[in-house]
């Protein structure tokens, strides 16, 4: 093991306030302390600040502390964000076993440390101590993952036009339904969907009958509230997910553009606040619409489409 700072230069970013520049679809990325979306917490217009290169590790240094990507591309940075260049030639697959390394020494750094100090002397594995199948392994594979399903286009998503619902005139919706979570064994095939924030809510499987039809998406009205996610196999879920059953004709192509309006709800239920049924079903998202004022579910599907990856969907 040797220090970090022997196998990269360690930077601290530009540090810009993401609130004091301008949001552009087009623009850079901008990469902040989240531990989300490879860190990209927007994209912004270019200013007279040079960009961090592409290629660099960027690492959260407060925040969610020790997140660490591999950037693709130039981007800007808030606070407490560091970048890292390797000072010898490093494949895309040695610099993502790097971020593994660096995260994997998250625990030392609960309660509020940050890790501004201690970074470049965090002990990772030498370059000799990279084990070989790491070298031998090539990211060209998932570069298909990266297509579209339909040519890439400039739509606009003009949401000054679009029109509110109430989510019960577009699903029925119901309460999960499924076994207790103590009577969980891990037997069964059945998926069994909880109110977490990640992996699809799947937690368990179950030899329960399943309870829930495939085609259909869950929504935490508990845990990590209004958390979504579409399900294209029948599952039993817990109480704290409420069921979505279209009475529309749903795809996944659908559900993934609702899935991130209904994601758009989760700052009104900090503090422990819950989504219950009732206002669930009357709760309103807006939608972009057709001629005759009704939801354009074919725009959203295109929408999709057009967008990177949509083609791993």
């Amino acid at each position: 093991m040797i220090e970090l700072q022997e196998i990269f230069e360690v930077d601290y970013g530009v540090n810009l306030e993401l609130n004091k520049l301008t949001e552009d679809p087009k623009g850079i990325n901008f990469v902040s302390r989240t531990s989300k979306n490879n860190g990209v917490s927007a994209k912004v217009q270019l200013i007279d600040i040079e960009p961090i290169p592409a290629g660099t590790l960027s690492v959260a240094g407060g925040g969610s502390v020790l997140e660490t990507f591999l950037q693709p591309e130039p981007y800007y940075s808030g606070r407490d964000l560091y970048y890292l260049t390797p000072k010898v030639n490093l494949s895309d697959s040695q610099k993502l076993f790097y971020c593994a390394c660096i995260r994997l020494n998250k625990y030392k750094y609960s309660y509020g440390r940050q890790a501004n100090r201690t970074l470049k002397s965090l002990l990772v594995p030498s370059i000799d101590e990279i084990p070989d199948w790491i070298h031998k392994y090539s990211l060209d594979p998932f570069d298909s993952a990266k297509k579209t399903l339909a040519e890439k286009t400039d739509i606009e998503l003009d949401i000054q036009n679009w029109k509110p619902f109430r989510y019960s005139d577009l699903f029925d919706i119901e309460r999960g339904r499924g076994p207790r979570i103590k009577d969980l064994n891990g037997r069964g095939n059945i998926p069994f969907i909880t109110s977490i924030e990640s992996n699809n809510g799947l937690t368990n499987f179950t030899s329960m009958e399943a309870m829930h039809s495939k085609n259909t998406i869950g929504v935490n009205r508990n845990g990590s509230v209004a958390e979504a996610f579409y399900h294209e196999y029948d599952y039993c879920s817990t109480e704290d997910v409420h069921i979505f059953s279209p009475k529309f004709p749903l795809n996944k192509y659908i559900a993934m553009f609702i899935i991130t309006l209904i994601k758009k709800e989760k700052y009104r239920y900090n503090y422990g606040r819950k989504w219950g049924l009732s206002r669930m079903k009357e709760s309103i998202i807006r939608l972009p619409v057709d001629i005759n004022g009704q939801p354009d579910w074919q725009f959203m599907e295109n929408y999709i489409k057009q967008l990177s990856f949509s083609s791993s969907i």
